[in-house]
């Protein structure tokens, strides 16, 4: 056995070792988060969330969401893929998790405004299309996001009187105190009927909806 081939032997252990342990770990990942949400089962939803599909619908897909997040802007697409598929089984919850600090925490003003003029998936979708323009602006993310909203046609005087009210920032602080009870760490984090989505695919996002809705179909 020469000595390049036992060099060869020694990295593919080590590699199979590596691939065991991050194994291990994923699935222990998992357990713990399944355990949480479990425990944590009334902080999942709260009657102020807002929600997008049918109301009575067996199926609820939590989304712990940026609106300044690029990968929650990029999931976007196939969230809304999965609720067409589905449009009476499912619905979207959306908790808003504010990762990016002031961007995140002006967008959220702004919807939560949105959604008292019942214009929440208008505006939701006009703050993703023109996120680069606002996000990762800081104290400036405001005036930016204004702007955008009053184009998807906000009215900026009622928007303003609900912002002076203060009752999306107390919605806000409920929402981060359920993500840290329910160990949310990163955005975007998904949850079907209460079961966490392994890792962000897409794929196994809808293959999860999937299987809950032939469950009920049963």
């Amino acid at each position: 056995m020469t000595r390049r081939y036992i060099v060869f032997l020694a990295a593919l252990a080590a590699l199979a070792v590596f691939a065991a342990a991050i194994f291990l770990y994923q699935r222990h990942t998992l357990k713990v988060a399944t355990v949480q949400a479990s425990e944590q089962a009334g902080a999942m939803v709260r009657p102020h969330s807002p929600v997008i599909g049918a109301a009575d619908a067996q199926v609820t897909i939590v989304e712990f969401f940026d609106p300044a997040c690029e990968a929650c802007k990029a999931f976007h697409p196939r969230v809304k893929q999965i609720l067409a598929a589905f449009p009476r089984e499912t619905r979207l919850v959306i908790r808003y998790t504010p990762f990016h600090r002031e961007a995140s925490v002006a967008a959220v003003r702004i919807l939560e405004a949105a959604r008292a003029q019942g214009k929440f998936e208008t505006t939701l979708e006009a703050l993703l299309d023109g996120q680069r323009a606002w996000a990762g602006q800081g104290a400036n993310a405001s005036t930016r996001v204004w702007a955008i909203a009053q184009a998807a046609g906000l009215d900026v005087d009622l928007a303003r009187k609900h912002f002076a009210s203060g009752s999306a920032d107390a919605l806000l602080a409920q929402d981060v105190l359920d993500l840290k009870a329910l160990g949310v760490r990163g955005t975007p984090t998904f949850f079907v009927n209460g079961k966490p989505l392994a890792s962000t695919d897409p794929d196994l996002l809808f293959e999860m909806v999937q299987r809950e809705v032939e469950r009920f179909r049963r």
